[in-house]
């Protein structure tokens, strides 16, 4: 339909009927909004043969990195395919069903290359400019989230999603380094756009990154409107809230939000697994006895061992197995991940190969309590961890377990040196969580002295 443009201002080939049902999809997929989906669906009753709309319901289904899923995907692509054989998508629809064949064909850094260079033509596409920034985080290359949105934001200043692009700009800044410019960014963002939670969560993590827990709760305490809207990315914030209790020590209330939020609804989505495995891991090194929580996790994670489509999300699904004690379904998962590596051909194969194997095999002894050996494969997947995707706060986990690895198997100067390099990255601010673990080196070395010059063995 020529003259018809979506709020972006991007020319589009819906009918005056069906823009306002897809503006509300775009809007609500930047704030992480339930009824995401429902917009969608009301797109296309109003739109059928909207080929668009059919890539970007594949590329939500690939972003929820399940198995099944992808096969939805593929149904959504041909779809897509149909419809454009009906009504032909312009030049700018087009580039969303490349995208959506790239990642189907195993290559979702294409994907989402082929969003950054539609906005080099298309600077203002709000759909575009967010579906670059989920795909690069999923693939954990935060500078290139950041490079995507610098080189949009200056024609941004008039945009109608200007919060939205704010918020994702402080996630980048904070994830690369610029604490100080994401938190300005972020809460610059909130003040466009009170609904976006990803701007509010890129906030708290400059909280974790700095060690300000008590500022970050005292600020997140009066925010909670900009996530009730939510799809299950509210209980990612409130886990957020949630580490900044268990830096501070208060055990109570950390195991309150876990109950009562966090896992308030018992989904096997891997990003609610992920919430719940990383915090129950945390709270076991500080040793709190986490009752049989882990129970339904694993539970969940055994029906996850086939997934195979986000690596970051197979070995939340391991810590899970670990934790719940399920060694038969550990030993399925190290095996389905060992074929995958083997293949090697797609994107998320080679990372399988590395850093996933290492890192699974490494959780594995460390759950046996195999501590030299964890320490080893741990310590050899940590340079690579980036690449699993995430941000630095949700792998923060598998560096709590390094340190754990190597304090248990008696490697306190690799710990040391482990702490000062995590504290180094986090800007140099020592959070609760390092603060305890050097005073505990610092003991063990004072009573192994002792005890040499005892003459008791240390």
């Amino acid at each position: 339909m020529s003259g018809t443009t979506d709020f972006s201002g991007c020319e589009t080939t819906l009918s005056e009927i069906a823009i306002g049902s897809w503006d509300a999809t775009v809007r609500a997929f930047l704030a992480h909004g339930a009824a995401t989906p429902d917009h969608l669906g009301k797109t296309f009753a109003a739109q059928p043969q909207f080929a668009q709309g059919h890539a970007v319901k594949g590329l939500f289904c690939l972003l929820l990195g399940r198995r099944e899923l992808v096969e939805s995907a593929r149904e959504s692509l041909a779809a897509a395919e149909d419809a454009a054989l009906k009504a032909a998508p312009n030049a700018r629809e087009a580039v969303y069903l490349d995208a959506l064949r790239d990642w189907l064909n195993g290559r979702p850094s294409a994907a989402a290359a082929r969003f950054e260079a539609l906005l080099l033509t298309h600077p203002r596409d709000a759909l575009a400019m967010k579906l670059a920034q989920a795909i690069r985080f999923v693939l954990g290359q935060p500078d290139k989230m950041r490079q995507s949105i610098e080189q949009i934001l200056p024609v941004w200043a008039d945009h109608p999603a200007l919060g939205y692009l704010k918020g994702c700009y402080a996630f980048a800044l904070e994830e690369t380094g610029d604490y100080e410019r994401g938190e300005k960014a972020g809460r610059e963002g909130l003040l466009i756009s009170p609904d976006d939670a990803w701007g509010l969560h890129a906030v708290a993590h400059v909280y974790d990154m700095t060690a300000r827990a008590s500022d970050g709760l005292y600020w997140l305490s009066g925010q909670t409107k900009a996530w009730e809207h939510c799809n299950n990315f509210r209980y990612h914030v409130w886990w957020h809230i949630a580490l900044m209790h268990l830096d501070l020590g208060q055990i109570d209330e950390v195991l309150a939000l876990y109950d009562t939020e966090i896992r308030a609804d018992k989904t096997d989505d891997y990003r609610d697994i992920s919430n719940a495995a990383s915090l129950l891991s945390r709270l076991e090194v500080e040793g709190v006895n986490v009752g049989d929580r882990w129970d339904e996790l694993a539970t969940l994670s055994e029906g996850r061992t086939g997934d195979g489509v986000v690596v970051f999300g197979d070995l939340h699904y391991m810590l899970s197995l670990i934790g719940g004690g399920r060694q038969q379904a550990v030993k399925t998962m190290l095996g389905r991940m060992s074929r995958d590596a083997k293949r090697y051909q797609t994107e998320i194969e080679q990372l399988t190969d590395r850093p996933g194997l290492s890192a699974a095999n490494g959780l594995e002894a460390y759950g046996e309590g195999l501590y030299a050996e964890a320490f080893l494969n741990l310590s050899s997947a940590r340079a690579d961890m980036q690449k699993i995707g995430g941000s630095h706060a949700q792998r923060d986990v598998f560096e709590r377990l390094t340190i754990e690895a190597a304090l248990r198997g008696g490697f306190l100067d690799a710990a040391e040196m482990l702490l000062r390099d995590r504290t180094r990255r986090r800007g140099g601010a020592e959070d609760g969580y390092s603060a305890r673990r050097m005073a505990l080196i610092g003991t063990a070395r004072r009573e192994g002295a002792l005890q040499l010059e005892s003459g008791v063995p240390a």
